[in-house]
């Protein structure tokens, strides 16, 4: 393979760079530029000269045998001063060595998947970890990073595993008189295997939520106070306040972290029956987005009936411009903000406990195509041992589903969708 190189943090002007080399070439690299003789898992303080001995940078570099690196390849790491200059001067040089390319989007990544330094779902939780804003997201993407569900699909593999053997016995010694009957210990078996499958397909939607943000819609008739709220969630004038009903007609949305949890807020319009044709556009978009909002907030007048909406159990209803008097919110004085969020974060964050170690569509599609084919197999097994060899059939197929979930076979078509979210020197 090529010896690939790329920045490795992030462009611009700051106290370090690291520059990343991985192959076959990684360690020349480090004897041309640095003029040091690499030993692996240490670090040497160089000068780094280019071809005609002019001194580029004094830098850390750091060195990684095969086997003991990110990439599972030889590595060298080189810690500069993070000048524009020195990187542009470094990635150039390096450039000019034989046998040396820039690296790919994520193929640092690439080949450690491809060295069996990480499964794919490790690579999706990377991704994750990357991209993760608040706490919720940073640890449910350490959790898979670090192996989880990779570790939950060996023990799955193992179970089945298991399961298969025994009907392979059976079918191996049809002819002769077998003293155990195996259909209990691979019943039990396949409905151990079952029942986490679909436990961790069930957790798949919020822990897209997660990864993705949940919705709050803010919605109630017009003049409750509901862009008011927006602007104090927002700590600023997000959305235009006016006591002229009807002023927001379009979907504002605000996105905050609401004690670790990523949340979109969603200030709507309006709803009422209106003769007017873009107001009427208006509500009916703010019927849709609430709809599929994870949570809506009902702010009421005095009437203390929300309009052309009823809220669903989980939502919040709670009277708006609690200033002019009684209990509620008031985004212009602050009054009950805290109370609302705080309301808010209880209903998010229990639903928010159900996500499992599957984050994504990818695993929960792997995950209900190895359940349905556990399923089979169980109605094979209540026919008898006649069906052993189908039965053991849809063993495989669950397998070879987990198998895929986690990168081992059948997964090239969706290798460089993953891939192409990273960044060069990842």
């Amino acid at each position: 393979m090529d010896t690939i190189f790329a920045l490795a943090t992030a462009r611009g002007k700051a106290g370090v760079a690291i520059v990343r080399v991985s192959g076959p070439s990684a360690f020349e690299t480090a004897r041309q530029l640095a003029r040091i003789e690499p030993q692996p898992r240490t670090s040497a303080l160089a000068l780094l000269k280019d071809g005609d001995g002019v001194l580029l940078d004094q830098a850390l570099v750091l060195s990684f045998a095969a086997g003991a690196s990110f990439t599972g390849e030889d590595v060298v790491e080189f810690h500069l001063h993070g000048s524009p200059a020195i990187v542009a001067a470094v990635l150039a040089y390096l450039a000019d060595i034989g046998g040396c390319r820039l690296a790919e989007p994520g193929e640092f990544t690439r080949r450690a998947l491809e060295n069996g330094c990480l499964d794919l779902a490790q690579v999706e939780g990377l991704a994750d970890l990357i991209d993760a804003e608040t706490e919720a997201q940073r640890r449910q993407a350490v959790r898979v990073f670090n192996g989880a569900l990779g570790a939950k699909a060996d023990e799955w593999r193992a179970d089945l595993i298991r399961a298969a053997a025994l009907l392979e016995a059976t079918i191996d010694f049809a002819d002769e008189d077998v003293p155990v009957d195996v259909t209990p210990e691979v019943t039990t078996l396949i409905e151990r295997v079952a029942a986490g499958l679909n436990e961790q397909a069930a957790g798949v939607r919020m822990a897209e939520r997660i990864r993705d943000g949940f919705e709050i819609a803010i919605v109630g008739r017009p003049n409750v106070g509901k862009s008011t709220l927006l602007n104090a969630l927002a700590g600023r004038e997000a959305a235009i306040t006016s006591s002229i009903a009807g002023t927001t007609r379009d979907v504002i949305e605000v996105r905050m972290d609401l004690k670790g949890l990523p949340v979109t807020i969603l200030d709507t319009a309006g709803l009422r029956s209106t003769q007017d044709e873009v107001e009427r556009i208006g509500v009916d978009r703010a019927i849709a987005r609430a709809r599929d909002a994870d949570l809506r907030v009902f702010l009421t007048d005095e009437t203390g009936r929300p309009d052309l909406m009823t809220p669903s159990d989980g939502d919040i209803v709670i009277r708006g411009k609690a200033d002019l008097g009684g209990q509620g919110v008031s985004g212009l004085t602050g009054m009950g903000v805290s109370e609302l969020l705080d309301q808010a974060y209880q209903v998010l964050a229990e639903r928010a406990s159900n996500a499992g170690l599957a984050i994504r569509e990818r695993h929960r599609i792997a995950l209900i195509k190895a359940s349905d084919a556990l399923t089979n197999c169980a109605a094979e097994l209540s026919y008898g041992m006649d069906r052993a060899e189908v039965a053991a059939e849809e063993l495989r197929i669950a397998v070879r589903a987990l198998e895929s979930m986690i990168g081992r076979v059948d997964v090239e078509s969706v290798l460089d969708e993953i891939f192409a979210s990273f960044c060069l020197g990842k």
